[in-house]
């Protein structure tokens, strides 16, 4: 049972890279039946997230069991860790008495009743000092007296700066709807909960907060001891804010800061706009500019009212398309050229046309 257990455990905890473990479980037998199972290589995790000790034991059989305490040794190569004056009482399951302030509210059992013989601590809120070699000593009851044993093997863990960022989620985004970002900060643990904010800044400007925004923190219970924080952010979009980047800040209990930023892509389209001269003599040029805001591009084409064909299939025409813009080129223009001359953009949202009147004069 207690291998499941721990197998869950890992699986949720180390599945957004909150600790992770180098090597597997190895069964230490001291005296008789006084056994750990314990990590054998080094856990590392990472400032203002948390870590597994992962652990388990056996006893002789006219041992009982009342309550377990871990201490931090000064050095791995104790042998007790709880006959140095420098150890550090991180956890005691006896009311936590005579506990280092630093650890106080920072460690707890993953199985509260002892006789289960789990004695798997879990680390909140890691700081580098708490880096180090870690035993456990049991403490109970044998033929009616008060006995202790410790356990020589250590569980050893280094705790790094803080390096893994915030994930940021953007759904589509298209101009006049609502939508909602949400950062998710790293690591499943259940200590002090992050700050989380948000800014966001277009080039050139400096950072500053999305106007008519709200912003919204939960925190997600997904097992008695592992937990997910993340914020919403809530706006309507514009195409204002396409090309802005966005930032999620996130903060763990006064610890390195870490962001992640991404760039809004909007989908959006402005209204057409036709330039150039409408009246040309007979000989002379027709050079029109249909222009449209939009993303992503819009598909732009010329056709004359009239005429089913568009000008790209027009001999005497030259019609350009390049960034935004479609250019109607008609040389040595002639009176039936006259007429009503239409712009299609054809874009994901909606289909737009605009239409102008030409009139070719004589010269």
């Amino acid at each position: 049972m207690f291998v499941l257990i721990w197998v869950a455990l890992v699986f949720c905890v180390r599945g957004s890279k909150s600790a992770e473990v180098t090597s597997s479980l190895e069964n230490y037998c001291q005296t008789g039946s006084y056994c750990t199972n314990l990590t054998k290589g080094e856990i590392t995790a990472e400032t203002g997230l948390c870590v597994v000790l992962p652990c388990s034991f056996t006893t002789e059989a006219d041992f009982n069991v009342k309550g377990l305490i871990w201490n931090k040794c000064n050095s791995a190569a104790q042998q007790r860790c709880d006959h140095s004056d420098t150890t550090k009482k991180v956890f005691n399951s006896n009311k936590n008495e005579n506990i280092e302030p630093e650890f106080k509210g920072r460690v707890s059992l993953l199985e509260p009743d002892v006789s289960k013989k789990n004695c798997s601590i879990i680390i909140n809120d890691l700081r580098k000092s708490d880096s180090g070699s870690y035993q456990l000593r049991l403490v109970g009851t044998r033929n009616g007296k008060t006995d202790g044993f410790t356990f020589t093997s250590t569980a050893n863990i280094t705790v790094t700066v803080l390096s893994q960022k915030p994930t940021v989620t953007v759904p589509p985004l298209i101009e006049g709807h609502q939508t909602t970002l949400t950062c998710t900060a790293p690591g499943l643990c259940s200590g002090s909960v992050p700050e989380i904010t948000w800014t966001w800044k277009k080039t050139g400007e400096n950072d500053s907060h999305i106007p008519g925004n709200i912003s919204e923190f939960r925190t997600e219970n997904l097992t008695a001891v592992t937990q997910r924080h993340s914020s919403t952010l809530t706006f309507n979009t514009s195409a204002v804010h396409h090309s802005t980047e966005v930032t999620c800040k996130v903060n763990f209990n006064g610890s390195k800061t870490i962001t992640e930023t991404v760039t809004l892509n909007v989908t959006y389209v402005k209204n057409l706009n036709i330039s150039g001269a409408t009246t040309v003599k007979t000989g002379d040029t027709l050079n029109l500019t249909c222009s449209v805001d939009s993303f992503p591009a819009s598909s732009m084409t010329w056709t004359k009212s009239g005429f089913n064909d568009s000008f790209n299939k027009n001999d005497e025409s030259q019609p350009l398309t390049q960034g935004g813009q479609a250019f109607l080129i008609i040389h040595n223009m002639k009176a039936d050229h006259s007429g009503q001359y239409i712009c299609t953009a054809k874009h994901q949202i909606q289909t737009l046309t605009k239409h102008t009147d030409v009139t070719v004069t004589c010269k």
